[in-house]
């Protein structure tokens, strides 16, 4: 693979001219279309929109929003005048999203109406009432004084807020020149991403991702599974995520495919859209894949056109591996990394074996360096002795926001990226993922924080001590266990400890199982184990006769 060294805007611009009729982006439910040099004009007039409203180089712009059409019109706006977009989960709710407005210092906050039971524009008035009482383009925030600007993204009027409608027709005022100048001062060694994760301390940190570590990813992922521009590829998973946003976008973009989107996840219109648009690629996770299969009209729509695709984000299971190739005439590989390797560090290819793709990550992308590392003594382990999975390459973050110490403790002296992930190198070079250094819990595709959850629990004045663990789930991959301990003379239910935790933080972070226990299980030196509280967990379980869906 020959590197790419251009931005995001650069690839756009290049489609445009080279095929300014082929479809880019399809919402096929509403059969809204954008050919690649529509998608560029709307991108140029909300990039001068953006510069009207102050936004300089470097300056972060947070997208709080489902996979509406202008999410990826604000992601190449910001790409083409230097901005960072800052990618918010749409599951979080008032503090998630008060800490990543000001940990990122976003300048520009763009959002939709809400998502499931969370009123966005309400939390917004309430973390920002100031909005309600100034005027637009004279915003002062106490709490957040590095935020100027508030956008709807949408056609209502809302109190203090800017609409992409008024954006638009701002920008198209303004003349080209200055964004000219600005795209002149863009190099694809710049920042264009910033996604929060959830590492092994603290609270969740920003990956720096530039324009040069996520297009060269999504080249390499579409290569392996031989994206051309005739292919169009069926996205349900959320672009706040690097799976939306790098595998699946910028895929599409180095290839100049076609991008078919579904707002937001269900399996009807995710069949209807294949079976319109003659899809030929589909990513998911398990779960995704899943409900597509068992939907009761599955059989009503034709998927023949499909090919190839993804499975990530948890265990592929080989059973829903065949059934996919069966069924749907899908041969999806795997990829394996995380967000600070932008995020794929290795995969499966199409031509490997069933069982390869169900059973190993595959190997290194191209012109990357992976290893398995002994954590106890930082060599290199031989083959099928595990380690530490490491990486070291195009694909490593620049680093972690306004954090350099916690960028020094995961990109080691040599410009090996640590994984916290425990894997080992089979005989035909295949990695095999075994386990976790870090607790970070996944749960379909969703990475979770057991420290932040247990900061959140100890607001119970009932509860003593609490550990969160991951238990083995065949749905998700995992599901949330809370452990906790009581104050002498104190009681406390499953119920009271869920229904504190609902509507204050994200609902795939509140523990599915909560076990009240007497002591937490040491180590000599007085460390908690809490591989010996999963094997508990399941155990206790498995005694009630309770199924871990």
């Amino acid at each position: 693979m020959e590197l790419l060294n251009c931005t995001l805007g650069q690839m756009l611009e290049k489609w445009a001219a080279e095929m300014p009729d082929h479809e880019f982006l399809v919402y096929s439910d509403r059969d809204l279309r954008f050919t690649y040099k529509e998608f560029d004009a709307r991108v140029n007039n909300v990039a001068k929109g953006l510069l009207r409203l102050g936004v300089t180089p470097g300056a972060k712009i947070g997208v709080w929003a489902k996979n509406v059409p202008d999410w990826l019109t604000f992601l190449f706006a910001a790409a083409k005048i230097g901005a960072v977009l800052v990618t918010v989960n749409t599951n979080y709710k008032k503090a998630e999203v008060e800490y990543i407005l000001k940990n990122a210092d976003i300048h520009t906050m763009c959002l939709v109406n809400g998502y499931r039971d969370s009123d966005y524009v309400q939390i917004m008035y309430d973390l920002v009432p100031e909005l309600k009482t100034t005027q637009r383009g004279s915003l002062h925030s106490d709490l957040l004084p590095e935020l100027r600007n508030v956008v709807y993204i949408g056609q209502e009027k809302q109190r203090g807020m800017y609409n992409t409608a008024e954006l638009i027709l701002m920008g198209s005022h303004l003349d080209d020149s200055a964004l000219n100048e600005a795209r002149s001062k863009t190099d694809c060694h710049q920042e264009v991403n910033m996604q929060y994760t959830s590492g092994t301390t603290g609270f969740p940190k920003g990956v720096m991702l530039t324009h040069h570590n996520i297009l060269n990813d999504g080249l390499a992922t579409g290569d392996f599974m031989g994206f051309t521009p005739e292919d169009k590829l069926l996205t349900c998973v959320p672009l706040f995520h690097c799976f939306g946003c790098v595998l699946a976008l910028c895929a599409v973009i180095t290839h100049g495919s076609t991008m078919v989107m579904v707002e937001d996840f269900d399996p009807l219109k995710v069949l209807a859209s294949i079976h319109k648009e003659r899809c030929t690629i589909l990513y998911g996770v398990p779960t995704m894949f899943i409900a597509e299969l068992n939907h009761p009209m599955f059989d009503l729509f034709d998927l023949t056109s499909l090919r190839t695709g993804i499975m990530a984000g948890a265990v592929c299971p080989i059973d829903t591996m065949n059934q996919v190739m069966e069924k749907m005439h899908c041969k999806v590989i795997s990829v394996y990394g995380l967000t600070e390797s932008s995020p794929g560090m290795t995969a499966t290819r199409v031509t490997d074996s069933t069982e390869v793709r169900a059973t190993t990550v595959g190997r290194e992308y191209p012109l990357i360096e992976v290893r398995v590392i002994d954590p106890e003594t930082g060599e290199e382990c031989p083959v099928g002795v595990q380690g530490e999975m490491c990486c070291r390459g195009w694909n490593v973050m620049k680093g972690y926001y306004k954090n350099p110490e916690a960028t020094a403790e995961v990109i080691d002296a040599d410009g090996f990226l640590h994984s916290g992930d425990l894997g080992m190198k089979d005989e035909e070079g295949n990695y095999r993922i075994t386990g976790r250094i870090k607790e970070m819990i996944i749960r379909g595709g969703e990475n979770i924080y057991p420290r932040e959850i247990e900061n959140f629990l100890y607001n119970m004045p009932q509860i003593k001590g609490v550990e969160v663990v991951g238990l083995p789930s065949k749905k998700y991959g995992e599901q949330v266990g809370a452990f906790i301990t009581l104050k002498e003379g104190q009681s406390l239910t499953e119920e009271e400890v869920r229904l504190f935790c609902r509507g204050k933080i994200a609902h795939y972070k509140i523990p599915k199982f909560i076990f009240f226990i007497d002591a937490f299980p040491m180590t000599a030196s007085g460390k908690i184990q809490k591989y010996r509280l999963r094997d508990l967990g399941v155990e206790l379980l498995a005694a009630e006769g309770v199924a871990i869906e």
